[in-house]
């Protein structure tokens, strides 16, 4: 998902840097480009490996910012083989071997030529911009016959006063369009430097498995507790009401006031045993999920909770009973963690489906500072996602507000069937 949206300035810098970034790439790129001249005779063996891991080192660099200033996510390729333990020639064989390397070397390359020119766009624009504002005004007079400003022949005050406008929208452009060009630098990187696609299906294979493992191991866990909560409640009060039933028949006959009193006993018991039943029911599979969907599931967590909660459903039909089941129990947690350590009074919830992503938003106004490496319940929360392809995203800063934006793959199962 693509970051808060930065201030046009801000892409200016960023631009700014990027072109500055590209010399960088270009050095790396040439002294790579001589260490494979000088593979046939011998010396290219030495310079190799440490002139990749420097071209790599500035390729994930490129990765990092991309997602971080523009939310365009490019995927990381394996590391590369720089086993010290291996010879030279074996190593530099593996980095030949490698498809990642050669991608970076051709965005290297292509990177002086194409991406620098580009995010230059918005840089010219206001740097001309600048001199037509701030140069024209005086530069004019001291040349006899005027001059021109781009279209404007500039040998008047009216003239220079036209040229210093014109200076003006350049200058505007520049900083409107820096964003965009930002985004579209991202994009074109992407298509060079994203990772080879067996790399990413080997990646896709590996997590699938680590996700079926954690479904299952989160699996047995769930069934544990609910043997748990069987043994210790339901069961337990069960157990105690057949006991005092049979004390209520043998005292029936002897003693009907006292079978009386224990007769009321097994009626609050099974009371009890009933509510401890529909609790161990809403804990496995809400009633109100099953029959009215995730919006109407979601307006009762909201009333439930002793926050100001409110809710937006922007959900055209039904989803997948497991994504709602996984987007309800995951906004319960979310409310829970809001309402234990946010130190927050409003919370907003808003649900919506575009194209084939549920996404939900969780906006609370609290303290901020949510950190997930710090704690289990997010990295529960992610792993719960992880089975439907979901991400998790969480902007917590110091002073808040914190949200908690999710994203599922899904399609729409059914019209909505909601009655709000």
């Amino acid at each position: 998902m693509a970051p808060a949206v930065f201030r046009p300035w801000v892409a200016v810098g960023r631009c700014q840097l990027a072109a500055l970034f590209a010399l960088a790439v270009f050095t790396v790129g040439g002294f790579v480009v001589s260490a494979l001249l000088l593979l046939p005779i011998g010396i290219g063996f030495w310079l190799l490996p440490p002139a990749a891991t420097a071209l790599r080192a500035l390729s994930n660099r490129y990765r990092s910012w991309a997602a971080q200033w523009t939310g365009v996510r490019v995927d990381q390729p394996d590391p590369l083989v720089v086993d010290r333990a291996l010879s030279r020639r074996e190593r530099a064989r593996a980095i030949l071997a490698d498809e990642g390397f050669w991608r970076d070397l051709a965005w290297a390359w292509l990177e002086p030529g194409v991406g620098a020119l580009l995010v230059a766009v918005p840089l010219a624009l206001i740097e001309y911009g600048a001199f037509g504002a701030l140069v024209q005004p005086f530069l004019w007079r001291l040349i006899d016959d005027g001059n021109w400003y781009a279209f404007i022949p500039v040998h008047s005050t009216a003239m220079m006063l036209a040229a210093l406008v014109l200076g003006l929208a350049f200058m505007v452009t520049g900083v409107l369009v820096a964003p965009a060009v930002l985004r579209l630098h991202s994009r074109w990187s992407r298509l060079l430097l994203s990772a080879p696609r067996r790399a990413e299906l080997a990646r896709r294979v590996e997590r699938l498995t680590d996700i079926r493992a954690e479904t299952l191991d989160t699996q047995a866990a769930e069934l544990r507790r609910i043997e748990r909560d069987l043994h210790d409640g339901a069961q337990a009060r069960l157990v105690a009401l057949g006991m005092t039933l049979d004390s209520a028949i043998r005292l029936l006959e002897t003693d009907p006031a006292a079978a009386h009193e224990l007769l009321l006993d097994v009626r609050e018991t099974s009371a009890r045993a009933l509510e401890d039943l529909r609790d161990l029911v809403r804990g496995i599979h809400p009633p109100i999920l099953a029959d009215r969907g995730l919006g109407d599931a979601v307006r009762s967590l909201a009333l439930d909770s002793f926050l100001d909660v409110h809710v937006e459903v922007g959900l055209p039909g039904r989803l997948p009973p497991p994504v709602e089941s996984a987007a309800y129990f995951a906004v319960s947690e979310i409310l829970a963690n809001a309402a234990k350590h946010s130190g927050a009074r409003d919370v907003r919830i808003v649900l919506e489906h575009e194209g084939t992503v549920l996404r939900i938003t969780i906006t609370d106004d609290g303290q901020g500072g949510a950190d997930a490496s710090r704690g289990t319940g997010l990295r529960g929360l992610q792993r719960r996602l992880d089975t439907f392809d979901g991400v998790l995203v969480l902007h917590s800063p110091r002073g808040g507000p914190t949200t908690v934006t999710m994203e599922i793959p899904c399609a729409l199962s059914s019209p909505k069937t909601s009655s709000f």
